[in-house]
């Protein structure tokens, strides 16, 4: 299969004009511009870019969109409205939910997305709904299966790690679904479980996430505990390694930033501003050597561009200083890199958020039962 592009970005500081990309089977042979099109290509007008990797999602949330962004609060008045939506839930009224979600990010061109779940209820039964979802909608989907064993709802829990352990492993995989793990927090797992969940996740070679200071009463709570940060905390456990992803990681200490320089960090800055949660250290952090990456999250907003661009932004309001990171690197943090997209990208380009999500860099057609959504169109990033 060959595709001519007639402006693809692959990587530069410019796109390229007249990419052709030559697709083997699930994966991308070659990658050349200037190229004349071929009688035997598919041209795809305007520009193509990279599908996008969203790496941090919520997909029941969506529904508050619109329901909590009046009036006063915080972030913890804001989660007694996610728990009041969360009870209503069932696997049945899940499906529709997620599907929209997801075809919402499929038309800003996301094509893969790394699902935190945490809702139980029925066991695997809300999870599987999610995986149908995705399959419906023809985006990629790492299920993350989030170990959570106190606080939150009782939907949201197992009765302990090696519960969760079990249950997770009845969870079943494809060509389109990974199953990864997830530690909801340090409030919602204990040292010794947390312990668990990052042994199963080393075992099967699953990515492994968990929230990370995302709040200041948090990093008390976890200090009067555990003597320690929330980030020190789960490197003793076992769990920071160059497969996790710390998800928001905000009020930070300086350890803690030399620490997730082996890691992912995941910032959603549409949703931290919504609930107040504060500026993470986005700079910092790369410069300690984290990979960044960009999520939806409670789906206020599901634009990874302006999620990329929030990085920056958000930096300069904190600092004073303008060009906080360079223009290349905010646009990365939402490349996916990995299957299906309509990737322009050669095979040493930036892969760090589709790998927060377990990803590598294979290519998956459309089957033809789901319309193409590419045409004549000045901007075309939607999946294949």
């Amino acid at each position: 299969m060959k595709l001519w592009c007639e402006l693809a970005w692959v990587g530069g500081d410019e796109p390229e004009h007249g990419v052709l990309i030559e697709i083997d089977g699930a994966s991308i042979a070659s990658v050349a511009a200037g190229a004349k099109p071929p009688a035997d290509a598919e041209r795809l007008p305007g520009l193509t870019i990279p599908g996008l990797a969203n790496a941090h999602s919520h997909a029941f949330q969506r529904a508050l969109r619109g329901r909590t962004h009046a009036g006063t609060g915080s972030f913890w008045t804001w989660r007694e409205q996610m728990y009041a939506l969360a009870e209503t839930i069932t696997p049945d009224s899940y499906l529709p939910l997620a599907r929209a979600a997801f075809a919402e990010m499929a038309l800003a061109g996301i094509t893969v997305v790394g699902e935190f779940h945490y809702l139980h209820e029925g066991g695997n039964a809300m999870g599987e709904a999610v995986i149908q979802a995705a399959d419906d909608v023809g985006i990629r989907l790492t299920l993350l299966d989030a170990c959570y064993l106190r606080g939150g709802l009782d939907s949201f829990r197992d009765r302990s790690a090696d519960a969760w352990a079990a249950r997770v492993s009845n969870l079943r995989g494809g060509d389109t679904v990974r199953i990864g793990a997830a530690i909801h927090s340090v409030r919602a797992v204990d040292f010794e479980s947390s312990k668990v969940v990052a042994a199963w996740a080393t075992e099967h070679g699953a990515p492994l996430h968990a929230h990370v200071s995302e709040q200041p009463a948090e990093n008390e709570a976890c200090l009067e505990e555990n003597g320690l940060t929330p980030t020190m905390t789960l490197a003793e456990a076992g769990a920071v390694s160059p497969s996790f992803t710390a998800i928001h990681a905000t009020h930070l200490s300086d350890n803690d930033v030399t620490l997730l320089g082996f890691a992912r960090v995941c910032l959603c800055p549409t949703t931290e501003r919504d609930l107040a949660d504060g500026i993470g250290p986005a700079r910092l952090l790369r410069e300690a050597g984290s990979k960044l990456c960009v999520g939806s999250d409670s789906q206020a907003f599901i634009d990874l561009f302006e999620e990329a661009r929030a990085i920056e932004l958000d930096e300069r309001l904190a600092s004073g200083e303008r060009g906080r990171h360079t223009r290349r690197r905010p646009h990365r943090a939402g490349r996916a890199g990995g299957p299906r997209e309509r990737l322009a990208r050669r095979r040493h380009a930036d892969r760090h958020p589709a790998r927060a999500c377990g990803r590598g860099n294979r290519l998956r057609r459309r089957p033809p039962r789901r319309p193409r959504r590419h045409g004549r169109r000045p901007l075309d990033c939607s999946e294949r």
